[in-house]
Order: C-alpha cells, then structure tokens, then sequence
C-alpha cells in the first residue's frame, strides 16, 4: 500500500465498476428461449442499446432482426439488428424517425412471436416520439427546461411518458398480442423498471396530474396545447392492470450497486479498505460534494466512522441546476464542489465519473481530485468557488489536465464517484 498511486488506483476502480455493467458480461445469462413457432423481433433504446444487441446477435440461435436507437457515438457493429443513432440528451429528428419505424415494425405480430427489447439509460431522449399534436420542437424544449431545473430522473420521465406515443408502456401494447421480454440495464436510483428509459414496455403508474404538478413545481411554462393534453388526460399512460401486460417479462440485469461491488473488490485487492456509502444518491450536484467533503474529512482527521487508509465509494444520480455559462456535467459539478468544501485538504484524492463514459453532454466521463488541485488552478489564475458558481467544473478540470476521457462505454448505470482517504 505504500507504493499506492492514487491516480491509477481511482482511474483502476472506474474501470473495475464499468466492466462490470458491461452488457457483454450482463446479459447472455437472461437471454430467453426462441419462440418455437414464431419470429424473434429485437427492439430497444439507450446508450448500451447497441451493446446489447450485439451481445444478442452473437450467442442468438435461429433467425433475428429488428432495430435499435443508441446516442450518436454509441454504435456496434451489429449484422442482423438494425443500429440507428440520435441525440441525447436532448431529442431529434433521428430519435423521432426511428421510434416512428419502430412502432411501425411491431405491428401485425402474433401471440406465437417474440419481442426482445433491450433497455438502458439515455432511452428517453433516443426514443421521441410525441403523442399526437405535440411537436418536437416543443418535447426538446421542455426536455431542455427540466434538464436545466433540477429536477429528479424520475420526475422528468414522468413528464416525457404522458407527452409521448411510445413511452410508459406504450410499446408494449403496440408489440401485442406477441410476448416482450425486455432487458433493462438500470441507471436509476431504485433501480424501477418503469422509470429506466421512461418504461416503453411497462405499465405505468404515475398520472398526468403528476405530470402538471412537476412542471409547476418548477415553473416550468408549457404551451396551451401541452397543457390541455394533460388536464383533459388525453396523455395517460396504461395502468399495471391492463391485461394486455399479463404475458410480458422483465429482468434488471445490471445495476450500479454491482457496479459499485466491483469497484470495492478492486480497492481490497490493493489492499484499501473499501466502505460503499450507497448506490442511490440523488440532489444537487454540489450538496452532495460538500456532505461527502465532510465525510471525507471527519476520517482523515477523526478516523470516524471509517479507519483510514480507505476508499468511499458512491452511485446514483444527482442533477444541476443550471445557473451559470460554463460547461460541466453533474460528475465535475460534485468534484468541483468536493474541491472546493476539501480546499487543499491532505491525503484525500478523489474521483467522479459517468458510466456510459458522457459527462452530462461532454467529452469527458468525469474528472479526478487531488489535495493540490485548488492551489494548482490558483497558480493559472482560476478560481474554484467563482467556477463552481459558474457551474464550469469542466474547464476547471480541463485546465488541470485532469478529466477523465473514456469515451462511450456502451452501458450506464449512472453516477459513480469514489474518494481515496490516506
């Protein structure tokens, strides 16, 4: 442990949690029996769509096809299922045409056929199809406006299953009266399969009441249009009653608590002890780098409630609310804000980084902590607070050539975040 380098032993531990959310590791053990007297279709949407499929085509005994929607960059070089990619997070004309082919190619099945679909983060936005009446342009920019406010993973996709035609369950209901078994990889807190991707073939629970109320909640103004499909319920979703869900499957075959189980068996093998704080931490991007801060600091100082030398390591998904003009997802918000609450403090080397390799929609997955990353900056002239209020995390990070560039990993189970305490 004394020879430890904390930049590879943190970079090591992102690694660790990625390849094991993989959907090459993931999905093979839940891949179901072919339809003996019918076709297999494959569907899906998110960022490891493409992944997914891939690992399908490659262990899939008879015939196959059908189409998938992955975030520009994401691809695979799929032969039989058909790889589209679009915008994430926010929606175009790609996503739009796509989900429209898709809800088109599952018509006319049978209760002998098979739907595959293959589920993961990033599916809102790659999946756009708005209910009828409502234009893109006004689903991007309402994504847009939640984006920007704050708002929790489960709010937004409250509000985007009852402004779409193929969100929260509508999928499935247009695939019947064939069998879907779908296969999520979960990068939300809770891991509900309904929420992941805003749930296309699961029934729904939630209500356009809820949906009014979370744009309220956050002053979100919605055209006339909008708001009379919700008020008049024109935008409801089908409930977990309706029998036309009744043959249907579904399995969660990945989750950031394995992810985050990964990473820890990692730091044992260096011989850090390694203590996973949860797999489920929403808020504030910034809150949450200064409760973690603390944490930190009362073990460095204090050896509470944690001995030290040892690593915490953390998921979920925290959000920002945009106030400032510089650039940054919510994984180099919570560094800088981490940085910023630590300000030098000794021993504690720190790391945050999205899954799916895409902080927020930059170039970098995240970026990396050192205690002499605020006197560094300070020696180029920036200032770490008057960043963080500018919510420009990744140009104070840019600047110390400490991002971390990954590139797409083709999965997501969300934030990931560890911090190494000497």
């Amino acid at each position: 442990m004394s020879t430890l380098a904390p930049r590879q032993f943190l970079r090591d531990l992102y690694s660790s949690a990625v390849n094991a959310v993989s959907a090459e590791k993931c999905l093979p053990a839940f891949l179901p029996e072919p339809s003996p007297n019918g076709r297999t279709l494959v569907i899906g949407a998110g960022k490891g769509a493409a992944a997914m499929a891939k690992a399908v085509e490659d262990r899939w005994q008879g015939d196959i096809s059908g189409l998938v929607v992955t975030r520009y960059g994401h691809g695979a070089d799929c032969k039989r299922i058909e790889v589209v990619e679009a915008a994430h997070p926010v929606p175009d004309e790609a996503g739009r045409a796509a989900a429209g082919r898709m809800m088109e190619m599952v018509q006319g099945l049978t209760e002998n056929d098979l739907v595959l679909c293959l589920i993961s983060g990033g599916g809102s936005a790659l999946l756009a199809l708005p209910a009828e009446g409502i234009t893109l342009a006004q689903k991007q920019a309402i994504n847009k406006a939640l984006l920007k406010s704050g708002a929790a993973i489960s709010e937004m996709n409250c509000v985007r299953k009852h402004l779409s035609a193929i969100k929260g369950g509508r999928l499935a209901l247009a695939c019947a009266p064939a069998r879907v078994v779908t296969l999520l990889i979960s990068d939300v807190p809770g891991d509900d399969p309904g929420i992941i991707a805003s749930g296309p073939t699961l029934p729904d629970a939630t209500t356009c009441a809820e949906a009014l109320a979370i744009l309220r909640k956050y002053d979100i103004e919605v055209p006339a249009n909008i708001q009379q499909h919700l008020e008049s319920g024109a935008g409801e979703t089908p409930k977990p009653s309706d029998p036309r869900f009744a043959r249907n499957t579904h399995h969660v075959i990945a989750t950031a608590q394995e992810a985050l189980e990964a990473a820890a068996a990692t730091a044992r093998a260096a011989g850090i002890t390694p203590y996973i704080l949860s797999d489920g931490i929403e808020g504030e991007a910034r809150d949450v780098g200064i409760v973690h801060a603390a944490i930190a600091k009362q073990v460095e100082q204090r050896g509470q409630p944690f001995s030290k030398p040892c690593v915490l390591i953390s998921g979920g998904e925290t959000t920002v609310t945009v106030r400032g003009k510089g650039r940054g997802g919510r994984n180099a918000e919570f560094l800088l804000s981490l940085a910023v609450a630590l300000d030098g403090h000794p021993n504690i080397h720190a790391i945050a980084c999205d899954t799916d390799g895409i902080d927020g929609s930059e170039d970098n997955a995240g970026a990396l902590y050192h205690p002499d990353s605020v006197t560094r900056a300070a020696a180029l002239g920036l200032r770490a607070r008057t960043m963080l209020e500018n919510n420009d995390g990744y140009g104070f990070f840019s600047a110390l050539e400490d991002l971390e560039v990954s590139g797409p990993t083709r999965t997501n189970v969300n934030d990931f975040r560890a911090i190494l305490i000497l």
